[in-house]
């Protein structure tokens, strides 16, 4: 059995502890959540749209609650807790709006019959493994599209999001969806690997590190489940050019230092034209040292702890190591002298690719900037790593930045913008950084049976 534990990173203490599953209950979960599963199928899509529209306007009348609730429990600054609280509104709004479209029947070229025809149905039980970083959204992104497919939802947040994710499903239960339609689980992770073993279990969709997608894909592939990963990154942050290199270092150093830099589509590595490095290198350093770090529930602070003292400490471990084997420390590069999880935010420069952290994510507030000669360099660079999640290339040149972003082996690629996610775009990414899609259209197509009629001519 598992225990989730709310430890608040600003103080350092932990705040509430919550019981796990226990272990004779697993298959229990697998057995409710298949029986749920034929009234909810039969339920219509616009029933289903009903309840998801339910969800939103639940979302933004508790966004306060929902907002505060994430601040505490993994230190998200309170605008940005309520920014992630509104995303995940209008997550569930757009699935609710365009969702019952996207499961209509599409009549195809008959083909010599006299009918073909494509149908969309749910195939069952799924089970979701979220990540703490994002606590509403991320679960969102996956619930929205399922629920509203007409699958049923067994959900394992992480072990830190135990107060955001029994919030979650009171807001879903209260919207109308039935209790064994979406069960929040305090699993562990061999918990998990026993549900996927469940015949009624259909597939799984995981949002983490590689180490778990490894785990759960193993399992869901020795179980002949579908599997839907979303897993690290290392983002590229190209710089072409600048007219004004002021707002082009305060975009920079924002979209770093978002969420403590705890983000898988966070720019993690800059990639600078030397002409403009020395330049882009002091404005960043400066951006850095002007964020003010610190109580999250207070509205001045720009930047709030790390997840954990764990994740800190991690954190510092790959700054250390990258000096010791020769990057140049810009600014940061320690924990702040202080209760809780707080990281300096940090530049690091002159890393090469013997180095530890030229290959590895750094999940913190850490930018890694390097120098390149020319946008044939810029993309060699951007694409030598593993990870393949997304990035971005900024220039005013507007026709050579997208020339140069249909080069990034990535899901997805971005040109004056980074990370931008809204409802209706595809989330995703290859190599290392996983397979599959949310969002959109295509989040209604990883977990459905897209299954043929066809009607024999007269």
């Amino acid at each position: 059995m598992s225990t989730y534990v709310t430890a608040n990173p600003t103080t350092g203490t932990t705040d509430k502890e919550f019981p796990g599953l226990q272990d004779g209950e697993v298959a229990g979960l697998a057995e409710r959540s298949l029986a749920a599963f034929d009234d909810w199928r039969a339920t219509s899509p616009a029933e289903r749209a009903a309840t998801l529209s339910r969800t939103a306007d639940l979302y933004e009348q508790r966004a306060e609650e929902l907002a505060s609730v994430i601040t505490t429990e993994m230190g998200k600054p309170a605008k940005e807790a309520a920014g992630e609280v509104q995303l995940a509104a209008d997550i569930y709004r757009w699935y609710a709006e365009h969702g019952p479209d996207l499961l209509a029947p599409e009549a195809l070229d008959p083909q010599g019959a006299q009918e073909s025809v494509v149908q969309v149905a749910p195939i069952g039980p799924l089970v979701g493994v979220m990540p703490w970083n994002y606590p509403y959204y991320q679960v969102a992104r996956f619930v929205a599209p399922n629920l509203l497919a007409g699958n049923t939802v067994i959900l394992k947040h992480a072990s830190i999001c135990a107060a955001s994710s029994a919030v979650m499903a009171d807001i879903l239960h209260d919207a109308g969806v039935p209790e064994d339609v979406y069960i929040n689980t305090y699993a562990s992770s061999d918990q998990i690997a026993e549900l996927l073993a469940h015949n009624a279990i259909r597939g799984v969709s995981l949002t983490g590190s590689e180490k778990a997608g490894a785990a759960v894909a193993k399992v869901a592939a020795e179980n002949l489940k579908k599997s839907v990963l979303e897993l690290g990154g290392s983002d590229p942050f190209i710089l072409l050019d600048s007219d004004d290199m002021e707002r082009t270092t305060t975009i920079a150093a924002r979209a770093r230092l978002s969420n403590a830099g705890q983000a898988c589509n966070s720019p993690k590595r800059f990639i600078v034209i030397d002409e403009l490095y020395d330049e882009f290198v002091d404005g960043v350093v400066k951006q850095f040292e002007a964020t003010t770090v610190g109580d999250p529930a207070d509205s001045s602070t720009r930047m709030g702890p790390l997840s954990s003292l764990s994740a800190r400490d991690t954190v510092a471990e790959q700054v250390d190591t990258a000096v010791k084997q020769g990057a140049t420390l810009r600014t940061g590069g320690k924990p702040l002298d202080r209760d809780g999880a707080f990281f300096a935010p940090t530049v690091l420069t002159d890393i090469t690719p013997d180095m530890d952290a030229y290959a590895e994510e750094i999940f913190g507030p850490v930018a890694m900037v390097y120098k390149v000669s020319s946008a044939d360099e810029a993309v060699a660079l951007a694409n030598d790593v593993e990870f393949g999640l997304s990035g971005s290339v900024w220039s005013d040149d507007i026709d050579k930045a997208e020339k140069v972003a249909d080069r990034l082996e990535v899901g997805m690629a971005y040109v004056n913008e980074h990370g931008t996610t809204l409802p209706g775009l595809p989330f995703g990414g290859v190599k290392r950084s996983g397979y599959g899609r949310e969002l959109g259209r295509w989040g209604m197509g990883e977990f459905v049976n897209t299954k043929l009629r066809r009607t024999a001519a007269k």
